[in-house]
């Protein structure tokens, strides 16, 4: 993963990816706790609006292809591609968690290829709509 921008995530989500990474293992899970590892944790009321949190409808773009794509970033159980609906534990969920809109990350994806993809909006934060349940 060599363009790792600073990201952020709330206490709430560290926390429910802790308890996720506990009962889960394998190259992606690895990803994923090196990714909250170097994550700055912020309280649930305090994180800006404008970051893709767990539960955060998205706007990104894929810099190779041009495709611009809209997904809601949910935990494994709730994913449902075809619903738009993706997990946290897929390469493009992994990748797009914490970042702010207008930042872009390069993914090495599981087949050795990189992807860059840019954040252009977050459509829904459940923590700006003060949904903390979500």
């Amino acid at each position: 993963m060599s363009t790792q921008p600073r990201i952020f995530i709330t206490d709430q989500d560290h926390h429910r990816l802790m308890a996720l990474l506990s009962q889960v293992e394998g190259p992606w899970a690895e990803a994923l706790e090196e990714e909250l590892g170097r994550a700055h944790v912020i309280a649930q009321t305090e994180i800006p609006r404008n970051v893709v949190t767990m539960n955060s409808r998205v706007k990104f773009l894929d810099e190779a292809t041009g495709q611009e794509s809209q997904m809601t970033l949910v935990y494994p159980q709730d994913a449902k591609l075809e619903e738009g609906r993706i997990s946290i534990l897929a390469p493009v969920g992994m990748a797009l968690l914490g970042l702010t809109e207008g930042q872009s990350i390069d993914w090495k994806m599981p087949n050795g290829s990189v992807k860059k993809l840019s954040v252009r909006s977050v459509e829904f934060q459940p923590e700006a709509e003060g949904r903390w349940d979500l």
